[in-house]
């Protein structure tokens, strides 16, 4: 098959490497100059452990360049607040037949719909922790969830071949309930970004701080059942128990999502990584807008989200981490 990867960081480039590498004739488009000339001169490189593999791709150019005409099969891995920049390359060259997945974080299914058609839209979880290292190289960091599913729950010959492509890389699968993961790992990703306000692993600070992570996730999910959403678990992560009122249920799904978590060779999120690495702006605002607008809609209180999205907003402009920061978000909620 013929897939257009754009967006090649930590998830699509992990993914093109993968298609590559079993013969699927890759196309990246990606932003950054320096990351597609690398690629381009050496492929996409993935390191896992002291082992690195190279897989050239047929073509990498940034969205400047010249480039196809017409494109298929595009899977969509750019960071969620450049999917309009990303779409504005994409729809004037989509085929009528093609579609594009949303292989991002946050809720972009409806904006990519409403731009090239929900009939040339199709949703996509992922959970894959990995990290752009240097250009065109990125570490994998071990497999997690991929699943693929048509917006409206259906079955399709599109989704069945894309999955049976991407289990190149993993274990991918299809799905009649992809909201349903998507407000799951909003839940979930509530308490990762909690994390990276202070400057520690991911699974200490979760295992510190749980009433503060356990309200987190809750928020989110109180938003999600007046939606009627279904929510979805995976790899190790439960997110039924947060949705309840049960404490030890929240203690054990704890447990288990913290012991997974130190199983994993990357210890920090990706926004902690944006914040303190790359100095960069991050997903956060663009991944819990659609929640907190819903929530005041529906007149649902999110006071520790919202505090959340705005310590954020603060380490963004240059304030310090600090795991204070975290204990903070208890007492938003007073």
């Amino acid at each position: 098959m013929s897939y257009v990867i754009v967006g090649a960081g930590a998830i699509g480039g992990t993914l093109g490497h993968h298609l590559a590498r079993a013969g699927h004739e890759v196309t990246v488009v990606d932003a950054d100059a320096e990351h597609v000339r690398a690629i381009r001169e050496r492929g996409i490189v993935v390191r896992r452990g002291d082992e690195r593999t190279a897989a050239p791709v047929a073509a990498a150019l940034t969205p400047d360049e010249p480039g196809p005409e017409r494109v298929g099969r595009v899977l969509l891995a750019v960071k969620a607040q450049a999917t309009g920049r990303a779409l504005d390359w994409i729809a004037p060259r989509l085929a009528p037949d093609g579609f594009v997945v949303s292989l991002q974080n946050g809720l972009n299914e409806q904006a990519i719909a409403a731009l090239v058609g929900p009939e040339r839209t199709v949703g996509a979880f992922v959970n894959l922790f990995a990290d752009v290292v240097a250009p065109g190289e990125i570490r994998d960091g071990g497999l997690g969830a991929l699943v693929v599913g048509e917006l409206d729950g259906s079955d399709s010959a599109r989704v069945r071949e894309v999955v049976a492509d991407l289990q190149a890389w993993g274990p991918a699968k299809a799905t009649g309930n992809v909201a349903g993961y998507l407000w799951s790992k909003l839940g979930f990703g509530a308490m990762l970004v909690a994390t990276a306000l202070a400057d520690a692993p991911m699974a200490e600070l979760i295992d510190r701080h749980r009433g503060v992570m356990h309200a987190l996730a809750g928020e989110v999910y109180a938003v999600a059942a007046a939606e009627g959403i279904a929510l979805e678990p995976f790899d190790a992560f439960d997110p039924a128990p947060y949705a309840g009122d049960d404490g030890t249920a929240k203690d054990t799904a704890t447990d288990a999502l913290v012991a997974w978590l130190r199983t994993q060779a990357k210890d920090r999120s990706g926004i902690w990584r944006d914040i303190a690495v790359r100095h960069r702006p991050t997903e956060v605002p663009t991944h819990y807008r659609p929640v907190l607008d819903r929530a005041a809609q529906l007149g649902i209180a999110v006071p520790g989200l919202e505090r959340l999205v705005a310590q954020i907003a603060e380490l963004e402009a240059g304030a310090a981490m600090s795991e204070q920061r975290i204990a903070e978000l208890a007492g938003a909620r007073r």
